[in-house]
């Protein structure tokens, strides 16, 4: 951003990665933000190769400290939806985007951890009780801020199904696998650090942050 940012003195950037806090980084640079959120999930198959292994929606909506008018919202979103990719614009995202959140603290931090794909963190009982435990910790860091959020436990559920995401690897697990620096910190991270703010402790998903960058403290020590 630090680069491009001069780009978008009269513009809008829209961010749609995993987690929360990614929004606040831009704001500093860009007077015009959209937060979002999307569902689709691949993984790379090699290199100019990528399996698109469950299409899903995307949201997106202003962000409230530097907001985007509606009107670019809405035109973003037509863009997007024109391309292929359906897009719905929100006057208030953050409902959308921290249900992925939450439900990517528990699939993400876990996979990458056991290594076990999203349907077999479902189906196994001491996993789906971690899981289930973590998204009650967001769910509780979300409702602190007043964001009211749709089922993150059915949204698991389905995504676990066999004829959805049960043998995805969640994109931290991938990054664990390949050796590179997971978003754990925009995640489980980000779940601590807004319920630290807003008083409201999450010591499983503070726990899961500390493994994970564990994890990646070995990497460097080994050099990787």
């Amino acid at each position: 951003m630090e680069a491009v940012a001069g780009a978008f003195a009269a513009g809008a950037v829209c961010s749609v990665q995993n987690g929360a806090g990614n929004e606040e980084i831009i704001a500093e640079l860009v007077p015009q933000v959209i937060r979002g959120t999307t569902l689709p999930a691949g993984h790379l198959v090699e290199p100019g190769h990528v399996s698109w292994d469950n299409k899903g929606p995307t949201d997106i909506g202003p962000f409230e400290p530097k907001p985007a008018p509606m009107e670019r919202v809405r035109e973003l979103a037509e863009l997007c939806t024109s391309a292929g990719m359906p897009t719905t614009a929100h006057e208030d995202a953050r409902p959308v985007q921290w249900r992925k959140v939450v439900f990517n603290a528990a699939s993400n931090a876990v996979g990458a951890l056991t290594g076990l794909t999203h349907g077999r963190i479902s189906e196994y009982g001491p996993t789906r009780e971690l899981a289930w435990a973590v998204m009650a910790e967001g769910r509780a860091v979300a409702e602190a801020q007043g964001i009211v959020l749709e089922s993150p436990e059915e949204f698991f559920e389905y995504a676990a199904r066999k004829d959805m995401g049960y043998d995805h690897k969640p994109s931290m697990l991938q990054d664990v696998e390949a050796g590179r620096e997971t978003e754990i910190e925009f995640l489980n991270g980000a779940i601590a650090a807004f319920g630290e703010a807003h008083g409201v402790d999450a010591p499983l998903n503070r726990a899961l942050t500390a493994l994970v960058l564990g994890v990646e403290y070995r990497w460097r020590e080994q050099g990787r």
